[in-house]
């Protein structure tokens, strides 16, 4: 497995076949699905797995899909960035700790630590944003640890969201 960057509890990988089960597992979790505006999967495995290895194969240019693993190895979610834009230099950012044994102890403020400086050292990105459902209290507080400001309401599909971002030169502020 090709290790990305590690922070503090975590580390972020490549994914591979091997993470399949797990995040077919959390993408057919009703909880889950709520916190991320969507709904439970209700694909079979095996057509998951084949999209899943598609999507290993031939990577879009635009979106990078990483998983999460404690520093011990156990695989409890994914984050990506996506909707890469080169020309105005900023991508969103997603992320799912999926084992709800992981939660509310800073797995995902971690690994959103880790990813921003990732992203903010390795690319040409300089604003990097996010959408949160706004009453995901836990979310907002966790991406505002991180340093992502809140900018404002968004309404998309029915739901409610706070757009949330940080800006590459508040980033390297905030690292003195």
């Amino acid at each position: 497995m090709v290790e990305i960057v590690r922070g503090e509890l975590v580390v972020l990988r490549e994914r591979v076949e091997d993470d399949c089960q797990e995040e077919y597992a959390w993408r057919c979790d009703d909880e889950l699905a709520s916190l991320d505006a969507s709904y439970p999967l209700r694909m079979r495995y095996d057509q998951f797995l084949r999209y899943f290895r598609e999507e290993l194969e031939f990577p879009s240019p635009w979106s990078h899909r990483l998983a999460i693993d404690t520093l011990a190895g156990t695989h409890i979610g994914n984050a990506m960035y996506y909707d890469i834009d080169l020309i105005r230099k900023q991508t969103e950012f997603g992320i799912m700790v999926g084992n709800k044994d992981y939660w509310s102890q800073g797995y995902g403020s971690d690994a959103f630590s880790v990813l921003t400086s990732y992203v903010f050292t390795n690319s040409v990105i300089e604003m990097i944003y996010l959408h949160t459902l706004e009453w995901n209290t836990r979310a907002r507080l966790s991406f505002a640890k991180c340093g992502f400001r809140e900018i404002g309401p968004v309404n998309r599909g029915g739901y409610d969201f706070i757009r949330m971002e940080i800006s590459k030169s508040d980033w390297l502020v905030s690292q003195k």
